[in-house]
């Protein structure tokens, strides 16, 4: 039975499918709770293909506890984007990037699956109302988000996670995998618009920061155009926009580099998802960007 909460922004889904990346053999973690977010705007298109925005929480976490302090739903529900999100519970309180069977070949296209399936269960259904998830529902346009050591789990699922995935969002999150960043990128180099392969980086300093110049590098080689910005509101939110491979240096520290200027939220707005209310965050769109500090933080 699922674990259902109502709030003002939507409605919050607790589950526990078999396909969460816990228990797994040779894991020592059990927590089987993928968390779904549905905005309350949120409504099924004809066809039942429901983009996905999923986020994987860094070392010493919990999926629930990101999800409040990173402010993940209120990010989304503020993007407007007709979209869901999806927040798989990792390894729990440990400093480890391991996520179980989404390492596994297929491993994101199962869990999504299971997810939607359960998410059209009648007792889920009855919660979101008009935001109900249709019976025979699949992923649509997927996003993928990671905070830290989430970069792992990201990583895997480009290479096999037997789904494709449209956009990636890294905060402060290169620790490595940078090839497989780069092999995902290249692999729809020819693309445009929504078939398109698109990153957005952003980056404090250290380890990290050089792994970002170094996968910069890599792409311009290749042909790819990068954005850069080490100024912070620089780049302009339609150059954001239309970029396919964006790297920002950010000024606050990695726990803050996720939400505290919403970062999640601007990446969204600038995404391929569907958004189905109108916005003003487009206004003066071509003018160096103003950078927004969240009220609740």
């Amino acid at each position: 039975m699922a674990r259902i909460e109502p709030g003002k922004l939507g409605t919050t889904v607790f589950l526990t499918p078999k396909s969460a990346p816990f228990p797994c053999d040779g894991a020592a973690y059990a927590d089987s709770t993928v968390i779904v977010f549905v905005p309350r705007h949120y409504r099924a298109p004809k066809g039942g293909a429901i983009d996905t925005v999923v986020h994987f929480h860094g070392h010493n976490g919990t999926a629930e506890r990101v999800v409040k302090t990173h402010e993940l739903r209120e990010q989304l529900y503020e993007s407007k984007q007709n979209a869901i999100l999806v927040v798989p519970q990792g390894p729990v309180m440990a400093a480890d990037g391991n996520f179980g069977k989404l390492e596994k070949k297929n491993g994101l296209r199962h869990l999504l699956s299971e997810a939607l399936n359960l998410l059209a269960s009648p007792s889920v259904k009855r919660a979101l109302g008009d935001a109900a998830i249709p019976r025979g529902a699949r992923t649509g346009l997927l996003c993928l988000s990671a905070h830290s050591g989430g970069y792992r789990a990201t990583a895997s699922c480009l290479r096999r996670g037997g789904v494709n995935v449209n956009e990636v969002y890294l905060f402060d999150a290169l620790y490595g995998e940078v090839d497989a960043f780069r092999d995902w990128v290249l692999a729809a180099k020819d693309k445009r618009g929504r078939d398109r392969h698109k990153l957005i980086s952003h980056y404090v300093g250290g380890r990290v920061r050089e792994h970002n110049l170094a996968l910069m590098r890599a792409l311009s080689n290749k042909g790819v155009d990068c954005l850069s910005e080490t100024r912070p509101g620089s780049l302009s939110r339609a150059e954001i926009t239309s970029a396919r491979v964006v790297f920002l240096q950010s000024a606050v520290t990695h726990g803050e580099i996720t939400h505290l200027q919403n970062n999640l939220r601007d990446c969204l707005f600038a995404s391929c998802l569907r958004r189905q209310l109108s916005s003003g965050w487009f206004k003066e769109k071509d003018a160096p960007r103003v950078i927004e500090i969240r009220r609740d933080s």
